[in-house]
């Protein structure tokens, strides 16, 4: 994370940028072709989250550069707690602010922890002054902790700038948290901030030029579009993450202490829909009288009580199967490489990839294919994600039973279901299309909207970048075969 601020030093170098150079959100034109996103899923808000204000969308600049050439009231630098640089970013800066930067650090700051912000002068840099901020050491295991305190980075920068006076600022990167949390300050605090300048390395720009008309459109069209496209969790007043409420913590331990590999499940969605526990004999068992204890005597005649224990006896069997996908060797799975993450869809959320044709069904040991889907989707599953199904010239061995299908969908926690934003099965055949059609309508119905048949791998463009997307070469060579030679290249407008 980076961030910049303006007022006008004297002396520019020639490859200084000034921001009165760059183009404003405001300015540029919203696209005419915005993929109708509700064809493809169903809306996330009533009303829209982050209404259409031109004045706030004139503060924005979206800029790909050297954030140590901007002539501004400050820029942030991302650094570590012992604000020695730790990205060629920062280290850019300390590079051109010169000698003085260090030895300031060195006799008056000296370190920085996580989460919070110190001030420098920017001595050599066009800007003004820097504002240093430690970000989390993300771990997807963690996940909300570390959007916690990158949420905090920035909500602290933002007031510290408002606090020293300065009027614009730049921020670089963040994707959905720094996008919202900037707009929740402008919306608070707007009069205090007259720019605001995301700065982008290249390889980012399309994801934000996207991104950015979720936190602020530029018309009534793209308030609307953004409706369907935002996540269902915008966080809170000032775009800081929302922990779901009403939540049991699972104990299954007879002193009752929590495992660290434990968490929260949320009953309150899951009680609204059925509950299904799957037909395999480790799955049939009596409810832990002591559990039913502890949910009250009522839980031997309430329906409601009944299915609360059901769903803890889920909860539980995942959970072991979960221990098991950590500590069993899976590498006979995972070298089939049939499934995979690969890359984010252009909203930021993680793309699994499933790859039809290697999976051996009839030679696979399923016990471990399943404890594989497990280790590889469990941290992946806790936002939302989407699905590529590859069936490109797949044949009868790698098509897997209903039965195992079934017990697979069973087993799998409602997260699974209510997190997945999307499955696109690529290069469909009949037989494809009939089994999806029965599977998700008498087994899932909760995920039938979420399905999606495309012909070819260039329809995936829509929603997600040609270079965000790492499939086998027989799947390309087979598409250009019965498509032609149509795809996007990474880089090349859409």
């Amino acid at each position: 994370m980076r961030i910049v601020m303006n007022q006008e030093p004297l002396g520019v170098a020639p490859d200084i940028v000034l921001p009165q150079d760059l183009v404003r959100w405001s300015e540029l034109s919203p696209s005419n072709h915005l993929t109708d996103y509700s064809a493809i899923g169903e809306t996330q808000h009533n009303t829209s989250p982050f209404p259409y204000d031109p004045e706030t969308n004139h503060k924005i600049i979206l800029w790909s550069g050297d954030i140590s050439s901007l002539q501004v009231d400050a820029i942030v630098n991302s650094t570590n707690e012992s604000m020695s640089g730790s990205n060629p970013a920062s280290n850019r800066i300390f590079q051109r602010a010169g000698s003085e930067l260090k030895e300031e650090i060195n006799l008056d700051v000296r370190e920085c922890k996580t989460g919070e912000v110190r001030v420098t002068q920017g001595h050599a840099l066009p800007a003004r002054y820097i504002i240093h901020t430690v970000g989390p050491k993300y771990n997807i295991k963690y996940q909300s902790a570390s959007e916690n305190t990158l949420h905090t980075c920035y909500r602290n920068v933002l007031q510290k700038a408002k606090e020293m006076g300065l009027h614009s600022i730049a921020l670089y990167e963040g994707a959905h948290i720094a996008l919202r949390t900037v707009r929740r300050f402008l919306d608070h605090h707007g009069s205090s901030l007259d720019t605001v300048i995301f700065v982008v390395d290249k390889v980012d720009l399309g994801i934000y030029e996207v991104l950015l008309p979720l936190y602020f459109p530029r018309s009534m069209f793209e308030e609307e579009a953004a409706k369907y496209q935002l996540p269902g969790n915008v966080g809170g007043p000032d775009g800081e993450p929302i922990m779901p409420d009403r939540q049991i913590r699972i104990i299954d331990n007879p002193q009752h202490t929590l495992h660290p590999d434990e968490e929260s499940i949320d009953l309150s969605s899951q009680l609204e829909t059925s509950v299904t526990v799957g037909e395999h004999a480790f799955s049939q068992m009596q409810g832990d009288l002591d559990q039913q204890r502890l949910l009250g005597e009522r839980a031997f005649n309430d329906p409601l009580a009944d299915i609360m224990v059901k769903e803890i006896q889920h909860q539980e069997r995942y959970e072991r199967l979960l221990r098991r996908a950590k500590t069993e060797d899976l590498t006979e799975v995972s070298g089939i490489g049939c499934l995979y993450q690969s890359g984010v869809d252009r909203l930021g959320r993680p793309v699994v990839v499933f790859v039809g044709k290697w999976f051996p069904f009839n030679k696979i040991n399923l016990d471990k294919a399943l404890l594989y889907l497990i280790s590889l989707l469990d941290p992946i599953v806790k936002g939302d994600y989407v699905i590529a199904y590859f069936h490109t010239l797949t044949s009868s061995n790698n098509y897997p039973s209903f039965s195992w299908l079934r017990e697979v969908y069973n087993v799998l926690p409602y997260k699974y279901k209510k997190n997945l934003k999307a499955f696109y099965v690529v290069h469909p055949t009949f037989w494809t299309k009939m089994m999806t059609w029965w599977f998700t309508t008498f087994m899932a119905p909760a995920i039938k909207q979420k399905v999606h048949s495309l012909p070819g791998v260039e329809y995936l463009y829509a929603v997600m970048s040609p270079d965000q997307l790492e499939i086998p070469a027989f799947i390309t060579e087979y598409d250009m075969t019965i498509n032609g030679l149509r795809y996007f290249q990474p880089g090349a407008p859409t």
